[in-house]
């Protein structure tokens, strides 16, 4: 199966590294590293979800009338709207991108965050919300007639939306997480489920998981397998490493001085959520990992979201990648710490060295399904 390449879609330039410089939504930046992604060989793009941050759905909106093939991942927290609301949504962005939209569900792993926009459930009870609210959504994109709903968290009657996706039966739905209740969440509901980058090891083990959730849900199909990273590439292996440990200072430095903080939890707090807490055990285990996997970064920042590196020359990380994709990993998402450089860099350099590979494998996987066939049918032959 071809690979793909997820990027993130900033809508402005500050990083772990640097602080931003432009507005919070600014237009001119947003389109630029949207096209950066667009020009150097990236599938789709990420618009995150923060509470104070600009709201991703006119943001993704506002690159879909602009761009016309990258693909669009939208984040969304079920606990900000209706889910009846949010399937119109979702539809007309779908209408706007003509068929190009993916939505990330995100439960929420973090309880002071998610406080902020007034949601006070507990964790498992945010799991349950967005299973139903996921439910809604599915059945509001698809549905031509009238449907009432009675559940835990959401009722009413008589819906029946007047939009419905480009894409049918309907957009794919991407979910993440690392805890028991996030397996059994996304493996009954996601078409994409998304892990933080770990070693091979820990990854194999997860996707399993997921796997047996989805089996356990009834499912004859799985969901397809995303993982995050932040590459850091430079022309040989030593400026690679040189450049990997400038990004920790930097970061270090940051977290010192007060200009970066953790989002969703006070400085100093251990992360409630399961995959933060899996970064920094990882982390204080060691800082490399098989091929080129490096957790200091992760480390650094409280192992706040997509944080572990792959540090190497370009063809260094192309391999590390490939190790992910014959684990089963179809997804590959990258995001670098100067936004729009790094996307070039990495498109320019990375994503070729993947995709020639990965055509490889699969041509000499058909050549052997091939063989096999060819050779059942003589033994057929013969027996016959």
């Amino acid at each position: 199966m071809p690979v793909e390449f997820l990027g993130i879609a900033a809508t402005g330039d500050g990083s772990e590294t640097t602080a931003r410089t432009t507005a919070a939504f600014d237009r001119d930046y947003t389109l630029r590293l949207a096209r950066a992604h667009e020009d150097h060989g990236w599938d789709r793009v990420l618009f995150a979800y923060g509470a104070g941050a600009p709201d991703p759905a006119p943001a993704a909106a506002f690159l879909a009338a602009h761009l016309d093939k990258l693909q669009i991942l939208l984040a969304h927290r079920p606990n900000v709207s209706y889910p009846t609301f949010a399937a119109k949504t979702f539809a007309t962005l779908d209408r706007i991108s003509n068929g190009r939209l993916t939505v990330h569900f995100i439960t929420g792993g973090n309880d002071h965050e998610q406080q902020r926009e007034g949601d006070f459930l507990t964790k498992d009870e945010r799991y349950a919300r967005t299973r139903e609210y996921i439910g809604i959504v599915k059945k509001a994109w698809t549905s031509r007639e009238p449907f009432d709903h009675e559940g835990e968290h959401y009722r009413f009657n008589d819906f029946v939306s007047d939009v419905f996706p480009v894409q049918q039966p309907r957009p794919g739905v991407s979910f993440g997480g690392s805890s028991e209740a996030a397996y059994a969440a996304g493996g009954a509901e996601a078409d994409v489920y998304c892990l933080w980058g770990e070693p091979l090891a820990r990854t194999a083990e997860q996707i399993e998981r997921v796997k047996e959730a989805a089996r356990a849900a009834g499912r004859t199909d799985v969901p397809r397998i995303q993982v995050a990273f932040r590459p850091i590439i430079a022309p040989t292996e030593e400026l690679a490493w040189e450049k990997a440990y400038r990004t920790v200072d930097a970061i270090k430095a940051r977290r010192e001085s007060g200009e970066l903080i953790r989002r969703g939890r006070p400085q100093g707090a251990v992360p409630e959520n399961t995959g933060s807490q899996r970064l920094l055990e990882i982390a204080e285990a060691g800082e490399r990992y098989d091929r080129a996997l490096w957790t200091p970064t992760a480390a650094a920042t409280g192992g706040a979201g997509n944080s572990n590196a792959l540090v190497g020359t370009p063809e260094t990380v192309a391999q590390a990648l490939l190790d992910y994709y014959d684990l089963g990993v179809d997804i590959l998402s990258a995001r670098g710490y100067d936004l729009v450089g790094d996307t070039i860099d990495f498109g320019r350099h990375v994503i070729p060295i993947v995709r020639e590979e990965v055509a490889k494998r699969d041509a000499e996987k058909a050549a052997r399904a091939d063989r096999a066939e060819r050779d059942r049918q003589q033994l057929i032959a013969v027996q016959a």
